[in-house]
């Protein structure tokens, strides 16, 4: 089978782009999306998304992990925001499309993207850490240390530990600075560190949010891949609105795969 496809990044976390609006690829495997997703044998990437039509949204965003797994993704949801619009799917800049979270909103600003996540349920404050949903589970560690030795090492020890091994948990390390944070993130699915990872960046920002006692506002959040942004809203009860991603989705490259099966 020849897979035409694009290759799209956002801050670092990399992404396989399949215009799937013709069905052309509902029969993809699991073993198909693993091959594809591996560095040295497919093309490479930390997930791989199929943009597919809706009846009454824009596009739906059908998002798998390199593993297979699926979950949602908020790099790979402005990323595909990025694609619909070379696809022709967005009328104006402003879309609204389906992803395995629900509905979302998303604004198409030049190089960047403004995705309105998923109302957040109250963050869990844990004895030695926080957890979060934001559409996939973050487990969130305030630690300053970033190499990507001491990452794996933290995020394997709780993603495997016997709370989360079954289910399975994303693991940040948090490090606040005098006006933005710095985010290092370890990823289920991926089962590594990724450079970036949306949904990750977001959950710590609200754990800032949080520890600083800021019902609204925004904070920068520095990834290894690059700078994004977050802004809230947190109401009495202690949950999250208006929660908003904010930046760079950019096409690598194009290209064509021969997939044999």
């Amino acid at each position: 089978m020849t897979l035409q496809f694009s290759k799209y990044q956002g801050t670092g976390n990399d992404f396989i782009m399949l215009d799937n609006t013709s069905g052309a690829h509902d029969n993809l495997s699991i073993a198909d999306i693993q091959l594809l997703c591996k560095r040295k044998f497919g093309i490479g990437a930390d997930g791989l998304i199929l943009l597919q039509t809706h009846a009454s949204l824009d596009f739906e965003v059908v998002y798998y992990n390199a593993d297979g797994t699926q979950s949602f993704c908020g790099n790979g949801a402005r990323c595909a925001v990025a694609f619909a619009h070379t696809l022709g799917l967005l009328k104006t800049p402003h879309t609204h499309f389906l992803a395995i979270d629900g509905s979302h909103e998303a604004w198409l600003c030049q190089d960047e993207v403004r995705l309105k996540m998923a109302n957040v349920p109250p963050i869990v404050v844990l004895e030695n850490g926080y957890e979060v949903q934001t559409g996939s589970p973050h487990f969130i560690l305030e630690d300053t240390n970033h190499d990507t030795s001491h990452v794996v090492e933290m995020g394997r020890s709780i993603r495997y530990n016997n709370t989360y091994s079954k289910a399975g948990i994303n693991v940040n390390l948090m490090a606040l600075q005098d006006n933005y944070i710095q985010v290092a993130t370890y990823e289920r699915g991926v089962e590594d560190e990724t450079l970036s990872c949306g949904t990750g960046v977001t959950a710590a920002a609200l754990v800032f949010a949080q520890l600083q006692n800021v019902a609204s506002g925004k904070v920068n959040v520095q990834t290894k891949g690059g700078a994004l942004m977050v802004e809230w809203q947190q109401l009495e009860d202690f949950s999250f609105c208006e929660v908003y991603l904010t930046g760079p989705a950019k096409r690598v490259y194009n290209g064509i795969y021969e997939l044999k099966g």
